[in-house]
């Protein structure tokens, strides 16, 4: 048994950091929250967010200690400034160590945490806590620029693709139980591809179609690419033109025949068993922490469970680190959080 342990312990991703020691401090006290963001998004060269010039100062009282609204001016340009310019908390009222707190129990909670709890737990109105959680989904969701690579490719893991259905909040009536899918049911279409041993990426789609699927796949699929579905139809006329025909592979595991893994004449072994993993999480984070989730909302939950996975093998602290520095050069405002 401490040999086992002893392994555990040895793992990169158990690894503990001094960011879990801070964290009490950080959500408890204003100064030492406005430190902390400071200092992951600045380090030790603090920089003007509107001209980039790093001839800064701290603007202080006449007693010696900041300024109440921690505000910073730039030589260059002579604009006064705050850590929140250029983040997605820029323009918030709410105290930083209510973002820090909200940031640490979504890095942290495996099946997330829901609005009502952070609005328990600071003290703050429930539109306000639900306006932060979407803003800290917004900052985890992963960058989408041109640069940004494509799973599979020669010598990577295989990809694997498939769907899932998700309740949500009933309208009216009751819930359609049933197994499948229906035009006039409360379920959602969710399709995740993700490659073994990296990150994954999802969609909400209106229908599993090739109409819906084709781009999603396209951007995100290396022409040649190993992948593996299971025997939904949509898949073989989808994959085709990115994967047969430049020389990749297509395998197949039929689920309706009790076939969950398959090994390939080449050695390999077919099976959609990593994106079932991520499905499993992301519903009982459905079903047992936001039990209401909205059509319209659907994606942003996507993307912090999404998150979470692709930075699974850091520790908490780590991850934190990492959500509240993608949350640079991203505005959410709340016009558009309500609206979709």
């Amino acid at each position: 048994m401490n040999k086992k342990l002893n392994k555990l312990n040895d793992r990169p991703e158990l690894a503990k950091s001094d960011i879990v020691k801070d964290i009490p401090k950080v959500c408890a006290d204003e100064l030492a929250a406005v430190e902390f963001f400071e200092a992951q998004r600045w380090g030790n060269s603090p920089r003007c967010p509107h001209c980039e010039s790093k001839d800064v100062y701290q603007i202080k009282d006449r007693d010696g200690t900041r300024n109440k609204r921690f505000l910073w001016r730039c030589r260059k340009c002579a604009e006064q400034y705050t850590i929140r310019i250029g983040t997605i908390y820029e323009d918030s009222r709410l105290p930083l160590r209510h973002w820090a707190y909200a940031f640490w129990r979504a890095c942290s909670s495996k099946k997330g945490v829901s609005a009502l709890e952070i609005k328990r737990q600071c003290q703050i109105s429930y539109k306000s806590a639900l306006f932060l959680m979407h803003r800290i989904r917004f900052a985890m969701k992963e960058n989408d620029t041109p640069e940004t690579p494509k799973l599979g490719g020669d010598n990577i893991p295989p990809v694997e693709v498939d769907e899932t259905y998700c309740h949500q909040t009933p309208i009216r009536g009751k819930p359609f139980k049933g197994t499948g899918y229906r035009k006039d049911s409360n379920k959602v279409p969710v399709v995740a591809m993700l490659e073994r041993g990296s990150i994954v990426r999802t969609k909400v789609v209106p229908r599993v179609t090739q109409k819906n699927l084709k781009s999603f796949l396209e951007e995100n699929i290396s022409r040649g690419a190993t992948v593996n579905t299971d025997q939904h139809h949509v898949y073989g006329g989808v994959l085709w033109p990115i994967v047969n025909r430049y020389g990749g592979k297509h395998y197949v595991v039929n689920h309706s025949e009790g076939e969950y893994a398959r090994i390939n004449p080449d050695g390999t072994v077919a099976h959609v068993n990593n994106c079932e993993s991520f499905f499993s999480l992301l519903k009982r984070g459905l079903v047992g922490t936001f039990h209401c989730v909205s059509k319209e909302h659907l994606h942003r939950y996507c993307d912090e469970f999404a998150f979470r996975w692709n930075t699974r093998q850091l520790n908490d602290g780590d991850r934190l680190v990492a959500a509240v520095k993608n949350s640079e050069g991203k505005r959410l405002l709340y016009a558009d959080a309500v609206a979709a």
